[in-house]
């Protein structure tokens, strides 16, 4: 580990605190419905879809309405997707002249991405046509990463509003959400990135002769697009295989430091909009401590294990750190803070190839995801799926003073920790339930590109990531099977929905209740108390959970790398 490479990791920390509150203050009139310097131009575009859409932006909805309205906008984005990909080969923008998708990989692929995950089956550049990629990939990043935000946000009404049943409109949420947040983000950014040597183009791939006079075939495309939505909305999908380790997707260590900002950039700042909509922004800075502790205690390890490298290697004198899999423009300290981004942030973008990380610098991403994914997480989702923790922690601590708990002036209750405990106990049993089953089926382990430990965590990793929303992968497993695009796709839909709905049951059940005035015994909950406690209950349910499955994978790969042992 060196100082400059702590400087990174820490000039990217302060650059995303000092966007917390601008942005959270943006988002928060946007979604109050407040005027804001964009509105003399989108909202006369606004009400023109409102119009178009028969909706009337002044009626809201119950916590149910939102999500049946929420889930029918998913199936008919499935079906669209779903259908593009089976028939991109008699569609235009097609210069490659790209084929209809297989079946099962379409099915895999449109559930991938209408649930924010973006798991990639195949190579962006040799299956996809530019009319998918646009029209198919890049408009469900928008709109997943949409979702998310407006869930997050309904959730937040939910404490924050009493005494009634809504919790907001669906349509007009994620109009807004579109219109004035990922939109005007994303266009500056994605001339940014054309500026910094990014493709887009609707040109054909270019044929290039190299100095051994070989021909070779540079696939480019509208990349620059893509890659800004991918980013900001925490998508992740690459236009190329390569993800974010290809040049064309991340060229310069300028481009690599905006787009680990942008990921983090409306997930961090959601707390802020929380905070101010509960009327105490403490509450919201609380919730950052909280992600910010366990992102910083997961850099500094992952760092630390791919800058002390291999045992093996360090023996021969090749001392240096672990190179393996990663880019020489980005080296190990930028390498490892993505990986730990991309995986706190349900991002699932990679500049490296976590296969090729050390055991406990690859465990780190995994346990990220295995925790929910609540470290600023995915936007919107990371958030909700830290307030259902909250829930969790705040009832713990009821039970120990014996009263009934308390969270900015709601009363938790049955009801609420039985929605929180739905949500939380549905992952791991994606996680391991898949794994346990990929283990011992012939077909499915033919999959593994390594023996042992290592092929245990490929298997763990893209179920993990999958149920997660990441879509990151331990690359050394071929996951392009009928069994994994199946048993993949359902895991990405029970990690996404299994989550979404108990939280707006949860935001409907506190929205109706009266906000309770603090007394004496009222827990604070914007200290350094209440931030270690979260905390406490986040390590230990995720420890009792997944604790036995790292072992088999990991941790004893870890062991076995100090003897020299390399799978």
């Amino acid at each position: 580990m060196t100082l400059v490479g702590w400087a990174q990791i820490a000039l990217f920390c302060a650059v995303v605190i000092a966007l917390v509150k601008p942005l959270g203050w943006y988002m928060n009139r946007v979604f109050s419905g407040e005027r804001t310097f964009l509105s003399p131009v989108l909202r006369p575009i606004e009400n023109s879809l409102y119009k178009i859409a028969g909706v009337n932006e002044r009626s809201e909805q119950d916590w149910l309405t939102y999500a049946v309205s929420m889930l029918i906008f998913h199936i008919g984005g499935f079906l669209i997707l779903y259908v593009l990909l089976r028939t991109q080969g008699f569609l235009p923008f097609n210069p490659q002249g790209m084929t209809a998708v297989a079946p099962d990989l379409s099915f895999n692929t449109a559930v991938s991405f209408i649930t924010n995950t973006n798991w990639q089956n195949y190579g962006g550049e040799t299956t996809v046509s530019y009319l998918t990629q646009m029209l198919g990939l890049t408009h469900q990043n928008y709109l997943s990463a949409a979702t998310g935000i407006v869930v997050a946000i309904a959730l937040i009404r939910g404490f924050a509003r009493a005494s009634t049943r809504n919790i907001g409109n669906f349509w007009v949420d994620i109009t807004r959400c579109t219109l004035y947040v990922l939109l005007p983000i994303c266009i500056p950014l994605a001339l940014f990135l054309v500026w910094d040597g990014i493709p887009q183009t609707l040109g054909a791939y270019v044929d290039a002769t190299t100095l051994e006079g070989a021909k070779q075939t540079i696939a480019v495309g509208p990349v620059a697009s893509q890659v800004a939505i991918k980013m900001l909305g925490t998508n992740g999908g690459g236009f190329f295989n390569a993800n974010a380790a290809h040049p064309f997707e991340n060229p310069t260590a300028f481009s690599n430091f905006i787009q680990m900002v942008a990921i983090f950039a409306l997930g961090a700042a959601l707390t802020n909009v929380f905070g101010r909509m509960v009327g105490n922004q403490k509450q919201g800075w609380a919730i950052l401590w909280v992600m910010g502790v366990l992102f910083i205690a997961g850099v500094a390890v992952c760092y630390w294990a791919e800058a002390a490298g291999t045992t093996g290697i360090n023996d021969l004198g090749l001392v240096g750190g672990n190179m393996e899999g990663k880019e020489v423009r980005f080296g190990i300290p930028a390498s490892a803070l993505f990986a730990v981004i991309t995986t706190a942030a349900s991002c699932g973008a990679v500049n490296a190839m976590h296969d090729s990380f050390t055991a406990l610098g690859g465990m780190i991403p995994l346990i990220n995801m295995q925790l929910g994914e609540i470290i600023v997480g995915g936007v919107g989702a990371g958030f909700y799926g830290m307030l259902i923790f909250i829930v969790i922690a705040i009832f713990v601590a009821g039970l120990m003073v014996g009263r009934t708990p308390e969270y900015v002036g709601k009363k938790i209750e049955a009801k609420e920790v039985k929605m929180a405990m739905l949500a939380i106990l549905v992952l791991p049993l994606m996680y391991l339930g898949f794994t346990a089953v990929a283990s011992v089926l012939p077909s499915a382990l033919a999959s593994i590109a390594n023996p042992g430990p290592h092929g245990f965590s490929e298997m763990l990793y893209l179920y993990t990531s999958s149920t997660a929303n990441n879509g990151s992968a331990f690359a050394g497993i071929t996951g392009n099977t009928p069994f994994y695009n199946i048993t993949g796709a359902i895991a990405m839909f029970v990690g996404r929905f299994f989550m979404i709905v108990p939280a707006l049951a949860i935001a409907g059940s506190m929205a109706e209740k009266k906000i309770v005035p603090p007394s004496a015994g009222t827990f604070p909950t914007t200290g350094g108390l209440f931030v270690g406690m979260v905390v406490g209950v986040i390590v230990i349910v995720g420890g009792l959970t997944f604790f036995p499955a790292l072992a088999l994978g990991p941790i004893v790969e870890q062991i076995s790398m100090t003897r020299n042992m390399l799978f």
